[in-house]
């Protein structure tokens, strides 16, 4: 029995009338063709179904929202991020979405999330567009033959052509994304970027695995070394987390999302959705070549009469991604699932340049920094602008958290501390000065302080605190200059050097101070004491 002719599953509980035509679990290449014929994109010459998402090229913060009720309502961490709904406006929403999606061709999906069978979810996607399905199928699980059809735990419903009214539907604008966490439920409207979809899971998944299985979810890479070493690696967009976790002598357990659990570490996801701005084999030779037949190029420019991707055009948005199956990465892990960790690293792209390169932290630090999620990104592109802008992300993924982020750094804590996990803080930022005057971190120096780290060479006594931020550096890295190590020795003026440690650590307590206007707990409240 081929793809096409496996049996539509019932969709009742959706609304949806079983007279629709309903695509039921395509291929990658049954969807490619479907995507051609619908005129939804374009083959690149690599293979790849090249697609434009329409007038949103990336998530819509404002606009994303969960159901308050029973079980979310003394909960989740309501605020900027998580965005109160009503039932009874979701409830309309899902009756004027099912009834649009009722006059169209629609394409459905079985998945399943997490890696490890102790912690699988099962999702079904229902999809208006053949290319979000294609999306759904390289990014998600994908489930035995005998696993599908079956009633899913988890439903989304992705609709870019359906359009809320704001005046009625309760919504800010026209786009929505709404999680109903009783329901089991995601509702996408107004917006084709796949990122909606992928993200509504993970936020899900960063609800659920917290508060009932005590399972770390994480915004993260990992990577497992030829001894079996696990290591894992935080940070947010510029800072490295995708090139210093993809590397050649160790194995990809994934690139973004992420359990801990009692035993093991496991994947999300069953595939990547990695930025293109600036690709080249030489910089990135496993993401560039996982563009191929069955990949999912979004928001890409061409080069000029050609189908060749101009990855440095950045006119649509830089934000410019591939989707693909994790196995197009040649070294990856499967299934994606490892052993605990032996290191985890903070990667932070520091534009004060103020940072160590590279810092063994305490329990209590690493819950420190793991709340602030700290990093350094530059204040614009106008002539004559140089200073740095801070960005702080609880939890390296604040985006994407329904909960407190003392109940993530808890779990942390906790995990550290049950396995005596080695904790990093490595600067990818600058050095020698400030953006503007001093010089990235040498991309050679970081791997090489990653790799000393990994090999146990960091593992000796010969280190020194901080005067600032009470961080213990080195003083000695294989392959890397005793003064790089302390970055008070690259500059120039040591007075100019110590105002700016001053300032970004002054920063760093500032922004604590806000989980110290939450309940949280006996493990966070000891890490406050250090403000």
């Amino acid at each position: 029995m081929s793809k096409m002719e496996l049996q539509s599953p019932d969709l009742s509980y959706l609304n949806l009338q079983p007279g629709l035509c309903v695509k039921y679990q395509l291929s990658a290449a049954e969807l490619v063709r479907e995507a051609l014929k619908n005129e939804e994109g374009i083959l690149a010459s690599s293979g790849a179904l090249a697609v434009d998402t329409g007038k949103f090229t990336g998530r819509s913060p404002k606009d994303r929202y969960i159901v308050c009720d029973e079980v979310t309502e003394d909960s989740v961490w309501w605020g900027d991020v998580n965005i109160k709904f009503s039932p009874s406006n979701f409830d309309k929403l899902f009756h004027k979405i099912t009834t649009y999606l009722n006059n169209k061709t629609i394409y459905v999906r079985d998945a399943k999330a997490c890696a490890d069978p102790s912690y699988s979810i099962s999702i079904r996607v229902v999809t208006e567009n053949a290319y979000q399905n294609l999306f759904a199928n390289n990014l998600f699980l994908r489930p035995a033959e005998d696993e599908l059809g079956k009633t899913p735990e988890w439903t989304i419903i992705a609709a870019p052509g359906f359009y809320a009214d704001s005046l009625v539907d309760g919504t800010r604008k026209e786009n929505f994304s709404i999680i109903n966490l009783s329901k089991k439920m995601i509702l996408i409207g107004g917006t084709g970027y796949t990122g909606e979809i992928k993200k509504g899971i993970f936020s899900v998944l960063n609800f659920l695995l917290p508060t009932y299985n005590d399972t770390l979810s994480m915004h993260c890479s990992a990577n497992l070394g030829v001894n079996g070493d696990t290591a894992i690696f935080f940070g947010l967009s510029g800072t490295g987390k995708t090139t210093l976790s993809a590397d050649p002598q160790r194995s990809l357990i994934g690139d973004d999302e992420h359990g801990w659990g009692t035993e093991s570490i496991f994947n999300f996801e069953g595939g990547c959705y990695a930025k293109c701005v600036d690709l080249t084999l030489e910089k990135e030779p496993q993401i560039f070549k996982a563009i191929k037949f069955g990949a999912l190029l979004e928001n890409i420019n061409f080069y000029p009469d050609s189908h060749d991707v101009d990855f440095s055009n950045i006119e649509k948005t830089e934000n410019t991604r591939v989707a693909y199956p994790i196995n197009y990465i040649d070294n990856a892990v499967l299934p994606s699932v490892a052993s605990r960790p032996e290191n985890i690293f903070f990667l932070t792209a520091d534009a004060f340049g103020v940072l160590p390169p590279i810092s063994k932290l305490t329990v209590e630090q690493a819950m420190f920094h793991f709340m602030n999620g700290y990093t350094a990104k530059i204040a614009g592109t106008e002539a004559g602008i140089t200073e740095p802008q801070l960005t702080f992300s609880a939890c390296f993924g604040k985006a994407f958290l329904p909960l407190h982020p003392s109940k993530y750094a808890d779990l942390l804590g906790k995990r550290i501390k049950e396995h005596n996990v080695n904790v990093w803080l490595v600067n990818t930022g600058w050095t020698g000065g400030p953006y503007g005057i001093g010089q990235r971190m040498k991309l050679k120096y970081t791997r090489a302080m990653i790799t000393a780290a990994l090999n146990g060479d960091l593992a000796h006594h010969n280190y020194k605190k901080h005067h600032v931020f009470e961080l213990m550096m080195p003083l000695h890295c294989l392959n890397v200059p005793d003064d790089v190590l302390d970055p008070a020795k690259t500059w120039n003026s040591q007075e100019e050097y110590f105002i700016k440690a001053y300032e970004l650590n002054n920063a760093f307590i500032e922004n604590f101070k806000q989980f110290q206007q939450t309940k949280v707990s006996e493990e966070a409240k000891e890490v406050l004491k250090m403000c």
